[in-house]
């Protein structure tokens, strides 16, 4: 199934990477298209290439690559695709016409790849390719002649289908060494025969002298021209080596004149190849052709106008404890204020090769569009401004500005209730009869005695809250700041501070006390994943209790997913009836708009995706707990009598000061394991 899911997921980037770019991907939105052929239709497209040509489910993803390079260069490969060739062989026969090689008046039916590379290679070098362009010799045995083509040898010694390739190999170079290969060149021997008598005939040969020959010896028959160019990198270089034997004598003509033959043409290195030739470099690889690569454009980027480094988590001060007061929760911006220009991706620049021939440089690639809300682009397609005055956000790559009032003094009863669809920024405290309501953050400046603050964001008080138990903060993301005195809090995320003291506080998160001197003494903690803090209680044995896991708030948040997940299931079983009976229509060829089976389709697969990821969130859940359950209570100073862990429902009261401390759960009991870090 997950393999499945990651398929499925490719074809839909591939989809939406084409939308993004501006395509019609009608050509290739079909589930037929595995996601290497989608991404092959996409980069023609994006190219201006007709990629309806090669858009059929059945031509596979290197079939249709080697179609996209041809229409590059002008190309026609549908003939050869039609005749059967496809892949590799494609290849070969692509780069056999950019060549501007006769491919054709050599080319059959039943080829492979690698024998048509030989037939390609001969063309290109200019041999006499009749002494081997022959389905009945396969490729090796094609190879060994091209060889001996290349070296002027007297190929038709050994071009017989007969030999094997070994064979051949063995009387090619028993000729190149100007052995008389007579007396092994016979099918009676093996290629290991062939091998033992060429040796023999090499190590026994006795060079002729000049007396041999008397006056009338011509001293041209022991000179050599004996050198290699090797062509590597596709195409782009050409290295030249020339061995150290007795009598090679090779000019600059010789390196020129093979260079030619083989068609190099550009980036020839004539510096290099005088260097090679007069200071007699020899046994050594010289580059003596080097094309100019193609360079791949700068990929897109965004410039921002705005801050995005905020330092969301607060400094650390020398005790342990944390600086909420100083910390920069966000940035304001102004309706119509630039926030971010989009530099589009440059264009590639082309190279060529040393045989002339262009190289395509590929376009650099495009960001997607940022995502989030609060702005707008601008007609350019490339300029991003802010549609409102309020708070600017960057949060997983996304872009959120909201609402935000800018309350410039206290918040008290007399204020009234502030009720703001956004953010919520009080400059001063918040004192006896304060109210805000928020759909996105509360934040206050210095302090909050008593107070009802609700917010679906976060909520961060930085100096801190005292009360009398009549302060409720409610939030949907975390609660911070640097003191919580008889609060009631309840949230989603974590809550954090330097000390918590006579407070109940709700979270589906973790409860986090920093610093040396950091305190959590008084009330009730339920806390879902766990509670981390300096010290526990304290000598006056006060009441503390701590309940983490799967307690009562998990318990209720599992009841409601329980129901969510039922009204879901509900709502997919009557979209599947009503799917029944629009496939019921259709069969009995009745009428039915196409636009009602698309929107049917469209909210089942929309149902179905729902569901999935509400039971990943309860599967989320319970594994986050199982893997809190690592650690559940952290005490890194001292835990004092009084303090109550519930762990699960299992509860165990502490009966004396403990240092260092981890509770856990352990064969269902709550157990004590020291801290060592």
């Amino acid at each position: 199934m997950m393999e499945h899911s990651e398929y499925l997921k490719a074809q839909d980037q591939e989809i939406e990477r084409g939308r993004e770019e501006g395509l019609d991907v009608s050509l290739y939105e079909n589930p037929e298209f595995n996601w290497l052929q989608m991404e092959q239709i996409r980069m023609g497209l994006k190219d201006g290439v007709d990629a309806s040509v090669y858009a059929h489910p059945k031509y596979n993803y290197d079939t249709m690559r080697q179609i996209r390079l041809s229409l590059y260069s002008g190309i026609d490969l549908i003939p050869y695709l039609h005749r059967g060739f496809k892949d590799d062989s494609l290849e070969e026969i692509r780069m056999a016409l950019m060549n501007k090689v006769p491919i054709d008046e050599w080319l059959k039916d039943d080829m492979c790849a690698p024998q048509i590379h030989e037939i390609r290679i001969g063309l290109c070098e200019q041999l006499d390719i009749s002494a081997y362009c022959d389905t009945k010799y396969n490729w090796m045995q094609m190879y060994e002649i091209r060889l001996g083509l290349e070296k002027k040898l007297d190929v038709s010694v050994y071009a017989n289908t007969l030999y094997s390739h070994w064979q051949m190999k063995e009387i090619r170079l028993g000729m190149e060494a100007g052995l008389d290969v007579s007396s092994y060149c016979s099918l009676v021997f093996s290629a290991t025969d062939m091998r033992e008598k060429r040796l023999a005939l090499v190590n026994g040969k006795i060079p002729q002298t000049p007396a041999d020959h008397g006056k009338g010896m011509d001293l041209a028959a022991y000179r050599k021209k004996e050198f290699v160019i090797s062509v590597e990198n596709n195409g782009n270089k050409a290295y030249a080596y020339i061995p150290w034997t007795p009598g090679n004598t090779v000019a600059m003509e010789d390196i020129y004149f093979d260079l030619g033959r083989r068609g190099i043409i550009f980036g020839i290195k004539d510096d290099a190849i005088s260097d090679l030739i007069e200071n007699h470099r020899m046994n050594e690889k010289v580059l003596i052709a080097e094309g100019i690569p193609p360079k791949t454009g700068e990929d897109g980027w965004f410039e921002f106008f705005v801050r995005l480094d905020l330092p969301r988590i607060p400094a650390p001060l020398p005790d342990g404890s944390v600086d909420y007061v100083n910390i920069e929760a966000f940035e304001m911006v102004e309706k119509g204020e630039k926030i971010a220009l989009y530099h589009r991706a440059g264009k590639g620049t082309d190279g060529k090769n040393i045989y002339g021939e262009t190289i395509h440089g590929e376009n650099g690639k495009d960001k997607k569009p940022l995502r989030g809300e609060g702005f707008q682009i601008e007609s350019d397609g490339v300029t991003y401004v802010s549609r409102l005055n309020g708070k600017f956000e960057y949060i997983n790559g996304r872009i959120v500005i909201t609402n935000m009032l800018i309350v410039r003094e206290d918040v008290t009863s007399v204020t009234g209730k502030l009720e703001v669809d956004g953010s919520v920024y009080v400059i001063g405290s918040i004192y006896s009869g304060g109210y805000i309501k928020a759909t996105g953050d509360i934040i206050i400046e210095h302090n909050v005695e008593t107070a009802h603050l609700i917010a679906g964001g976060n909520v961060m008080i930085k100096k801190g809250s005292c009360s009398k138990q009549d302060c409720i903060i409610e939030a949907g993301g975390e609660v911070s700041g640097s003191f919580f005195e008889a609060a009631n809090i309840n949230a989603r995320g974590n809550v954090k501070a330097n000390y918590i003291m006579n407070s109940n506080i709700n979270t589906m998160g973790r409860v986090i006390i920093s610093g040396s001197k950091g305190l959590l003494l008084g009330g009730r903690i339920c806390a879902v994943k766990g509670v981390d803090t300096y010290n526990l209680g304290n000598n006056s044995h006060r009441k503390t209790l701590l309940e983490v896991g799967r307690n009562e708030l998990y318990d209720k948040e599992q009841a409601e997913y329980a129901v969510k997940r039922e009204q879901l299931v509900k709502e997919l079983s009557a979209l599947e009836k009503s799917w029944e009976k629009l496939a019921q229509l259709v069969a009995a060829k009745r009428e039915v708009p196409e636009e009602m089976v698309r929107k049917v389709h469209a909210t089942i697969v929309a149902t179905n995706q729902e569901l999935a990821e509400l039971d990943a969130e309860v599967s989320k859940l319970a594994h986050m707990t199982d893997e809190n359950m690592l650690m559940p209570v952290c005490i890194r100073g001292r835990a004092y009598e009084g303090s109550i862990i519930v762990i699960n429902d299992i509860k165990y009261m502490l009966t004396s000061v403990v240092s260092r401390v981890v509770f856990k759960l352990r064969n269902n009991r709550v157990v004590m394991v020291t801290l060592f870090k």
